[in-house]
């Protein structure tokens, strides 16, 4: 499960062929023990974070649209993604 960023003490996951129980688009953001799975519209699929850090996540996910539709079409063929910017750099 590579992390392809990582902002404000939160980690952004993409895994391998995640396609089998959710097949839209969507990463795994953690934050202190907290997961939260979220479409690239920013919607919780599953898990939760504090809302903070959920807005956080939110505003990433705006940001890196392009990024992130392209590192899932990687991941889902089995291929590492790149490395997307968090927001603090």
């Amino acid at each position: 499960m590579p992390t392809i960023s990582m902002f404000y003490g939160i980690l952004i996951r993409m895994f391998f062929y995640d396609t089998d129980k959710h097949h839209a688009p969507h990463i795994h953001a953690e934050y202190q023990g907290q997961v939260g799975l979220c479409y690239f519209d920013g919607a919780v699929l599953a898990g939760e974070l504090p809302i903070k850090k959920h807005k956080l996540v939110v505003a990433w996910i705006e940001i890196h649209q392009d990024d992130l539709l392209a590192d899932w079409q990687l991941a889902v063929n089995g291929k590492k993604p790149f490395s997307i910017r968090g927001l603090d750099q």
